[in-house]
């Protein structure tokens, strides 16, 4: 089973494509897109391309577990996501995704300055691991 996983952002959105037995995250990229109309017609090509079985979107929960304006906005996307494509959108708890991609691109000898176009797609990446093991196999 084929996941595709979104780290929804205000101007650079990681997505990333697990393997075809839903093991293991592979690909990731980040597109960078102000618009909201835009970005989702990108994300529907890349799901035509990639034909994921469901669509894994990130939810930024507060620290104390709630759910603020951020996540709103995520639930709105997902929403009108799922609506477009016709797959289940799941949620997972993005919380602490961005402090990982970030340290494990610093552990691999990235840059400050350069990780930041990559720290949304290694983010990605962290989300869809992160989901996929949580699932029952």
């Amino acid at each position: 089973m084929k996941v595709m996983a979104i780290d929804l952002g205000d101007v650079r959105t990681g997505v990333a494509v697990s393997d075809v037995t839903g093991f293991l995250a592979g690909r990731s990229v980040t597109i960078t897109e102000r618009s909201r109309e835009r970005l989702m017609e990108l994300i529907l090509e890349m799901i035509e391309k990639e034909k994921p079985d469901e669509v894994v979107l990130g939810l930024p929960i507060n620290m104390d577990g709630t759910e603020g304006p951020r996540a709103e906005k995520s639930r709105i996307f997902g929403e009108a996501l799922g609506e477009k494509c016709g797959l289940p959108i799941k949620y997972c708890d993005e919380r602490g995704s961005s402090i990982t991609a970030n340290r494990l691109l610093s552990d691999a000898g990235k840059k400050k300055g350069k990780q930041r176009a990559k720290v949304d797609a290694v983010a990605a990446a962290v989300i869809l691991q992160s989901y996929l093991d949580s699932r029952p196999r």
